[in-house]
């Protein structure tokens, strides 16, 4: 197999934008529910109102250059083709970074902290604290897709991962990531340990190991943090439970409706975030699951990780946590330890599950602040 990596455009054609903004100027909405509030999905009024903005006044165009002006490669690993930004720092001696997105998210999530990251010496911050990033898309997201089959589990992603860095000549070099990334730095932490330095997250599920003696011993917030962990399988997991089923029967309804992918997706920005975000990069988003038609493949995921699910093996590396008030899920400290060596722990008061789009100063920050003390 070519261990050839090729550079990387995006350009769209015209006839698929123009495709989507015909969809979307005849979509049907559902009739609301009098009296129906946000606890039974996102409502009819805001969803007309961001695709009516997606349809006549988002520029896709002016987005795809934003992307278009970072460097861009594809290659192939383990059979699958796999797209990645690869920004080098003007610093020589940064430190290597790969940064892993998750669902609904993309490499767009981290626009705002490429630039403090690769070169904080034009953003403030210290040269010493400069990264080489390497920001893939997750198989079977955005343009790496479609998927070439099944198995892409965590460690197998992971693996890819460590293929990917050894491939770029990266001996030694730190993860970090949120949502899936978290997961999959998380592996790559275990799996590639002796390059490997550091691994920080911003999202961690942290699971009791059912000893009522256990939970006893925790706190009234750590008691409260677990019992958000059953408000998500529960309430907020809906999506999980057809993600980890049924995907592809999903998928139908969402590769043909725009206004069907645009609400599966603004919904969890919208509960998942304290503020929202910027209502255009949601829509650079949105917009690349719906131009790269991988509402199903990236849905996989899901699937995936239900059928080869096990409580996590401990990993030996370094590990630093950043903790955001608003996230949906939020880790049990002494539970983490069990199975993570965490060397760092954060906690914030504001931002949410998105914090490279919602808090980009303060994640870019705490990651310069977990991977100084682990260079040399």
């Amino acid at each position: 197999m070519s261990e050839e990596i090729r550079d990387f455009r995006i350009d769209i054609p015209q006839a698929d934008l123009d495709d989507l903004r015909e969809r979307l100027g005849r979509a049907r909405l559902p009739v609301q529910t009098p009296g129906a509030g946000p606890e039974r999905g996102l409502p009819v009024a805001a969803l007309a109102e961001l695709a009516e903005h997606w349809a006549t006044a988002y520029d896709w165009r002016l987005h795809e250059k934003r992307l278009n002006a970072l460097p861009q490669y594809v290659t192939t690993i383990d059979g699958q083709v796999i797209h990645f930004l690869h920004v080098r720092s003007p610093e020589p001696d940064a430190t290597p970074l790969v940064l892993t997105h998750g669902w609904p998210g993309s490499v767009v999530e981290f626009l705002d902290v490429i630039g403090p990251l690769t070169d904080p010496r034009a953003h403030g911050g210290d040269p010493a604290d400069a990264f080489h990033l390497v920001v893939p898309s997750l198989p079977g997201f955005g343009f790496s897709a479609p998927l070439a089959g099944p198995g892409w589990t965590l460690e197998r992603i992971a693996r890819a991962w460590a293929t990917l860095m050894a491939r770029l000549g990266y001996d030694r070099y730190g993860a970090q990531g949120g949502d899936w990334g978290s997961g999959v730095s998380r592996e790559l932490g275990r799996v590639d340990a002796g390059r490997v330095i550091g691994v920080h997250v911003n999202y961690l599920m942290t699971f009791p190991h059912g000893d009522p003696a256990e939970q006893a011993e925790l706190g009234e917030e750590d008691q409260a943090r677990l019992a958000g962990l059953e408000r998500f399988t529960g309430e907020l997991g809906g999506y999980l439970a057809i993600q980890s089923t049924r995907p592809q029967t999903l998928a139908f309804g969402l590769a043909d409706s725009p206004v069907g992918q645009l609400a599966w997706i603004a919904e969890k920005f919208a509960e998942w975030t304290e503020n929202g975000v910027d209502r255009d990069r949601l829509l650079t988003n949105v917009s690349l699951y719906w131009l790269t038609n991988t509402a199903d493949s990236a849905a996989q995921i899901y699937w995936e990780f239900a059928h080869a699910w096990s409580m996590p093996e401990r990993s030996p590396t370094p590990t630093g946590v950043a903790v955001f008030a608003h996230d949906y899920v939020k880790p049990v400290r002494a539970l983490a330890e069990r199975t993570d060596t965490i060397v760092h722990w954060s906690e914030f008061a504001h931002g949410g599950h998105f914090a490279a789009l919602e808090q980009p100063e303060a994640l870019t920050e705490d990651v310069r602040t977990f991977f100084r003390a682990l260079r040399g």
